[in-house]
């Protein structure tokens, strides 16, 4: 790419590229193999992950959202119970808790960091509350331990939406290790991603685990033979053998994700621009590089005369779109969720990125006054 030409947002035909020889090899050995949903590369790939994240148990699913859905479903919420998160995520966390049949109550955020506030959720807590889903926003996170204190004495289940935060870390502890179950999503554009949507569950206890694999399968133990209600949320084989690959990397890509961020950080350092904070004890593996700006359409506008792409994570807060105005009527105000989505702003970071782009960014970002 010669100087000057566009930078996108995001490119993930680099990403294939890198590793299109082992993808190949990846897809080949499902074909060859002729079975394609729960076989052996779904069950080694689940055995993978959780020993790279310190779990005892994957469980393997069709998204991220299927993985919120299913733990809530394996926790037996339902009809009756509120589910509590945060208002400035993406919309899927509260499209989980509703397929669960759960009922949606939002809480605030920290405004240095987007994550949710302990304080706030305090407020959200209700007699109806039988589980919490923390987002780990943007690729740090939350501070679950803080939030499984405030549960523990109520009885209340902390269940960790990890979409965005695949290697992350709170005091040395995974992401999704330090609730009762963790999600995660392997949509194309995560950390760890799949060609495909595609999800999974963690958990240290086999009992959930087991349940977790009724739930995805119809409930069934055996061919015909159904033991609960379930549904149909498999990870099919081919998208387990591409994460098979991909895993091995993770580290890698999660630490070229943190050195772009530290050269945006400095960059930014003498602007009104502000990065949104890395908080003590949290390892940020930078999903995404969002800044606070106080005038977010003329940043924008700069970086886009520059011919460098940018995306906007969240506009709108869940109580902000028409299905969930309801959510609104909380028991809680939102004002902060509400301030971060009218100015903030994502930056291009991937691990395929070239030094030459991000010192490019980094420049257009200093000269914006």
């Amino acid at each position: 790419m010669p100087p000057g030409s566009p930078i996108p947002f995001n490119d993930l035909a680099r990403g294939v590229q890198e590793q299109r020889s082992d993808l190949d090899a990846a897809v080949a050995r499902v074909l060859s193999s002729g079975w394609f949903v729960l076989g052996r590369e779904g069950q080694a790939f689940e055995e993978e992950l959780a020993s790279a994240l310190g779990a005892r148990h994957a469980v393997g699913v069709g998204s991220g959202t299927d993985a919120i859905e299913l733990a809530l479903r394996a926790l037996e919420l339902g009809p009756g119970d509120e589910v509590v998160t945060q208002a400035n995520t993406c919309v899927p966390t509260v499209a989980a808790i509703e397929r669960a049949g759960a009922t949606p109550v939002l809480c605030d955020v920290e405004a240095a960091a987007g994550t949710m506030d302990p304080e706030s959720l305090r407020g959200a807590l209700g007699e109806r509350t039988r589980a919490v889903v923390p987002v780990h926003l943007y690729g740090q996170c939350s501070d679950t331990e803080a939030i499984l204190e405030l549960c523990s004495e109520r009885g209340i289940e902390v269940v960790e939406d990890c979409a965005q935060a695949a290697g992350a870390e709170l005091r040395g502890r995974p992401a999704g290790t330090i609730g009762r179950l963790g999600c995660f999503s392997f949509y194309p554009t995560k950390n760890l991603a799949a060609l495909g949507d595609g999800g999974a569950v963690v958990t240290t206890e086999a009992e959930l685990a087991e349940r977790l694999r009724l739930v995805r399968q119809y409930g069934q133990t055996d061919r015909y033979r159904h033991v609960t209600e379930g549904v149909n949320s498999r990870l099919d084989e081919v998208q387990a053998a591409i994460l098979r690959t991909r895993l091995p990397q993770l580290r890698r890509w999660n630490a070229r994700r943190a050195e772009i961020a530290g050269v945006y950080t400095e960059a930014l350092s003498e602007t009104p621009i502000r990065p949104l904070a890395q908080l003590e004890g949290r390892r940020h593996v930078f999903h995404l590089f969002v800044v606070e700006a106080p005038d977010r359409d003329a940043l924008r506008a700069h970086l886009d005369e520059a011919g460098i792409g940018t995306l906007i994570h969240y506009p709108t807060p869940i109580h902000g779109h028409s299905p969930y105005r309801r959510l609104a009527a909380g028991p809680v105000p939102l004002s902060v969720s509400e301030r971060l989505c009218e100015r903030i702003l994502s930056l291009p970071i991937y691990p395929e990125l070239r030094d030459d782009e991000v010192e490019r960014v980094a420049d257009v970002l200093r000269d914006f006054a």
